[in-house]
């Protein structure tokens, strides 16, 4: 257990460390493609250090629309390939390295006035090319369901805001749904620190050369250089920043937060075909914490990238105008509670003179892994959140060879990610009831607590010492009681996952900040146990 717990003095041991020896191989940037990418390297039994200026999950890793997805879409687009690797990258997270994190997630999408027929007609025919990659990747349908037509009640009773009126039925076809993107990156850095790799947050990379970089401690203020034989650069969006032979085009990707009462706590997400488009849709999609994710946008976003991308006003305007042509009751700006975006880090494969690029939304999403000529450092480019794994084991293949280093072969589809229960099964029970109390009897917990934790859910409660642990921390907080996010969860935040303050905590470990105004209403109390909890440490 401990050897995969992340806190600031593991942090402040290592960091001092990393300056009196040389590292096989030192990873910039804490996402899910750098966590990745550490826990490759770290696997194959070599010496692994991975910086990041900010956070675990600070940038776009935090900003999906939490689905791990077969690339529906990318068949659509012609791009097979693509698809064909996220349907595979899909099946190893839900049935061997994440199971515990990703479950089936039921879509529907409505055949009733405002989808086309030639729409629902390919829709059809998708969700049935789709089947056969799941199939091809060797998921049993006991985990992802086939797709299958349904008669318009149980359409609604998956989605009981949909419009009842002269709808005909729908198509209901699975995927899989991450209980939270950031919780993946977080698993994915302790699983790492687990086999020996040193995860050092609030550490900016201010250099990269082929034989290292230059640091600098955010909290200290201090600089230091440590050695690597070789750097890989898994900066994502900001990979142009610091390489500046890297050309990418990113594009924003907008979400919007409404309560999950307001679409009367569905238990499958809405499809809605985008007007004019035959491979693009708005999602309505159930998440936990009482809430309804509706998304996303895919607009080009040229210029400085921003610390934390802003919505526009007309993004927000076409979610909303866009699902709620399938819904009994329109949405309204008063119905949404919280809105976000992420920028993509798509590979720019034109000239910058060249005015005949396609739209982001078609460009490519397949990954690049290459040696830069300016730093000598390896950079992985593009992909997406699903096929992060093959990502890093390209990457760290690469690696090895440019620095001639000597490893063992990639073994992390088969190597399952702290919280993954065992090939047995886990061994707590699971309570189906969502409002966290004091008194959960022993040997039963919350099934919240277990989607987020899997088979460390009881941990977490057993290795909290602040009192009132299992309490939720919005109890007594009248505008945040609906939130199950026990006390215990902060502690275990700050005593294993690396959080440093009620920041990392409320917006990367827990996601309450996602709401603002839950954010607001426990931000006190979450600040006063991180305090206590930093102390005893």
């Amino acid at each position: 257990m401990q050897r995969t717990a992340l806190t600031a003095v593991r942090r402040a041991r290592e960091l001092e460390q990393l300056t009196s020896e040389t590292v096989d191989l030192l990873v910039v940037g804490g996402g899910v493609t750098g966590t990745g990418v550490a826990l490759d390297a770290a696997a194959r039994g070599l010496s692994v250090a991975l910086v990041e200026a900010r956070d675990l999950a600070w940038g776009t890793s935090r900003w999906s629309s939490k689905l791990a997805h077969g690339g529906l879409r990318y068949l659509a687009t012609g791009d097979v390939g693509v698809a064909r690797e996220s349907a595979r990258e899909r099946h190893v997270l839900m049935t061997r390295t994440a199971p515990h994190l990703v479950r089936a997630l039921p879509q529907v999408l409505p055949l009733a006035p405002g989808v086309g027929r030639r729409q629902g007609f390919t829709a059809g025919i998708g969700f049935g090319l789709g089947d056969l990659l799941r199939r091809d990747a060797g998921t049993p349908s006991r985990v992802l369901p086939a797709p299958r037509f349904a008669r318009p009640g149980a359409a609604a009773r998956l989605v009981p805001a949909v419009a009842r009126t002269r709808l005909h039925g729908a198509w209901i076809a699975h995927d899989g749904q991450l209980v939270d993107d950031a919780r993946l990156v977080v698993a994915l850095a302790r699983t790492a620190a687990g086999r020996g790799a040193k995860i050092l947050t609030r550490v900016r990379a201010t250099r990269l050369r082929a034989d290292g970089a230059t640091l600098e401690d955010a909290l200290t203020g201090t600089t230091l250089t440590v050695r690597a034989r070789v750097v890989v650069n898994a900066t994502g969006v900001w990979a142009g920043t610091v390489d500046p032979s890297v050309r990418l085009r990113p594009s924003r990707g907008t979400h919007v937060v409404v309560p999950a009462a307001r679409l009367g706590h569905p238990q499958g997400a809405l499809m809605v075909p985008v007007p004019g488009s035959g491979s693009r849709y708005v999602f309505a999609l159930p998440t936990q914490l009482g809430r309804v994710v509706i998304g996303l946008t895919d607009e080009e976003a040229p210029g400085p990238v921003p610390d934390v991308p802003v919505p526009t006003q007309g993004e927000v305007d076409f979610l909303l105008e866009t699902v709620s042509g399938l819904l009994s009751r329109p949405l309204v700006p008063d119905d949404v509670v919280g809105a976000f975006a992420g920028l993509r880090p798509l590979v720019d494969t034109a000239g910058p003179a060249d005015d005949g690029r396609a739209v982001t939304s078609d460009v490519s999403r397949k990954h690049l892994v290459q040696v830069s000529p300016a730093t000598g450092a390896v950079n992985v480019l593009g992909g997406k959140l699903t096929t992060y794994r093959t990502m890093a084991e390209d990457a760290v293949d690469l690696a090895v060879r440019h620095a001639g280093l000597t490893a063992g072969p990639c073994w992390t589809a088969d190597l399952p990610l702290v919280g993954a229960p065992s090939p047995a099964g886990p061994s707590t029970r699971v309570r189906r009831s969502a409002p966290v109390r004091p008194s959960t009897p022993a040997g039963a917990l919350p099934a919240s607590l277990v989607a987020r934790y899997g088979a460390e859910a009881a941990q977490v409660l057993s290795a909290a010492t602040l009192p009132g642990s299992a309490s939720a921390v919005g109890q007594g907080v009248g505008a945040a009681a609906h939130l199950d996010i026990t006390r215990a969860e902060i502690e275990w935040a700050v005593t294993h996952e690396g959080a440093l303050d009620a920041d990392d905590v409320l917006d990367r470990r827990t996601r309450v900040g996602l709401v603002p105004a839950d954010r607001a209403a426990v931000h006190e109390v979450v600040g006063e146990l991180v305090a206590d909890t930093l102390a005893r440490l």
